[in-house]
């Protein structure tokens, strides 16, 4: 996962024509730090299909309000420059719900290509 760490190294990211799942995250959230075990294995899993970044939400606080980040570890799509589809809630997330929520979102990219 690539730890972004300005605006323009993220306005460059998600106006790409691949896939970008980004999370956001901090560092004093342990549900953030409780996803770490296994988010390596999900990129693995779709390193074909996604471009994953990372963004620490405090250190991006105007992106993180204008993106309606709040709950945190938060995952959005790009394609495009165009929001796909995010998984953000305040409840801490599952390998399950992550994987299901990478599925989607390769689904609704791929309708964009057809």
């Amino acid at each position: 996962m690539i730890e972004l760490n300005n605006k323009a190294e993220w306005d460059e990211q998600i106006a790409k024509q691949e896939l970008t799942v980004a999370k956001f995250y901090t560092a004093w959230c342990p549900d953030c730090h409780r996803i770490d075990p296994f988010m390596p294995e999900l990129e693995k899993q779709f390193k074909d299909q996604i471009s994953f970044v990372s963004l620490d939400r405090d250190r991006f606080p105007e992106l993180s309000q204008q993106l309606d980040i709040f709950g945190i570890p938060s995952f959005i799509a790009f394609k495009n420059g165009q929001e796909l589809i995010r998984f953000v809630s305040k409840l801490g997330k599952s390998r399950e719900e992550i994987e299901h929520f990478l599925q989607r979102a390769v689904q609704v990219a791929s309708t964009l290509d057809e």
